[in-house]
């Protein structure tokens, strides 16, 4: 046998051109790149190496994925830790970020999660760059705030809060994603008259219709971005909504006394139950109060802590289709749910927000 036939044929991975290589990855599902890191030395470096060529492979491609992010407030210590789901079935400490400040508003967009704000007035703002799970700090706030609230429209996340610890004192201001700059020409203040009250305890915050509604721990309020118009929504307000996510214009919460999942429609003005649903709720009665948030682009999704009294190592998890009958009936039907396993240090937590990021 000659020395070139004892020779192991080549990896053909190898020989790629790496434009194909990347195509290749940008059509895998990020779940399974530490596998295919095993596979090929080639697809390792350019996972590890080039990530954000791969990761705008992947949104160029129409390939992105929708991810899961949970922040989780351990109930022995009271620190924030950012989770991630992987697989079906856990939800992972994501290793290397500092903890999140308590009571920041956190804002999903696209890959990046962004966090203002805290428990204390402060000028504090950074990025949470989803691809590479790294920090990146963002430019002060123009005025340091504490008791915020958020939320993202049209490449701008508005930002409301106090400038003191003065409940009569609320702020608007506003961070250009594109640019990652401040603009301080749309600053606005909230009218002399208008009493917004505690946010940083009862405070909730939704974009419906290019509006930006929220609740103090009595009344609901609306603010226009495009006219700085704010205004009440005595309705909105007859419900004690919270910890609510926004489906198609409509927003959605549970509510915890009667075991519903309400929703309400701001054209109509109304209110309304989700029907189908009822078999799912009845199984949360022993569990935690229930998030929810928009996830996969349509999909309504509800997280709710479970376990015993002094140990807890699951989080309820189920995805709900959502269809609008004639009549203005809204049914829920139950695509997908299970509980999601995690550690936490203390076996006690609750979840603080959840959010939908594409990588």
């Amino acid at each position: 046998m000659s020395r070139a036939e004892e020779q192991p044929p080549s990896d053909p991975i190898t020989s790629l051109p790496e434009d194909v290589a990347f195509d290749i990855l940008a059509r895998v599902p990020r779940r399974d790149y530490p596998r295919v890191s095993r596979v090929s030395k080639l697809f390792r470096s350019l996972i590890v190496a080039s990530p954000e060529v791969l990761y705008a492979r992947r949104s160029s491609s129409g390939c992105a994925e929708h991810c899961l992010y949970v922040s989780v407030r351990n109930l022995v210590n009271g620190v924030d830790r950012l989770y991630t789901r992987i697989g079906d079935r856990r939800l992972v400490l994501i290793p290397g970020l500092p903890p999140l400040p308590r009571r920041g508003s956190l804002v999903a967009v696209g890959s990046r999660i962004y966090v203002f704000g805290g428990v204390r007035v402060t000028s504090s703002a950074f990025s949470i760059d989803c691809i590479s799970h790294t920090v990146q700090p963002l430019p002060s706030m123009p005025f340091p705030m504490a008791d915020t609230v958020a939320d993202y429209m049209d490449g701008r996340i508005y930002v409301i809060g106090s400038d003191d610890f003065s409940s009569e004192s609320k702020k608007v201001v506003v961070f250009n994603t594109e640019t990652q700059t401040w603009e301080p020409e749309m600053t606005t203040t909230k009218p002399a008259g208008m009493e917004i009250g505690d946010l940083r305890t009862y405070g909730y915050a939704v974009l419906m219709g290019g509006k930006m509604y929220m609740r103090d721990n009595w009344k609901s309020f609306v603010y226009d971005p495009k006219e700085s118009k704010w205004e009440m929504d005595e309705v909105l307000g007859s419900k004690e909504w919270g910890s609510a996510c926004v489906v198609d214009d409509v927003l959605y919460y549970h509510d915890s006394r009667k075991n519903e999942l309400r929703w309400y429609d701001p054209k109509q003005r109304c209110w309304g139950v989700v029907k189908g649903v009822e078999a799912l709720l009845a199984q949360t009665l022993d569990f935690g109060y229930i998030d929810s948030v928009c996830y996969g682009g349509g999909k309504l999704v509800l997280l709710c802590p479970k376990g015993g009294v002094r140990i807890m190592r699951e989080v309820f998890f189920a995805e709900i289709s959502l269809e609008r009958r004639k009549g203005g009936q809204i049914l829920g039907e139950v695509d997908h749910m299970c509980d999601l396993a995690l550690t936490v240090a203390g076996g006690k937590f609750h979840t603080v927000k959840a959010l939908d990021v594409v990588v």
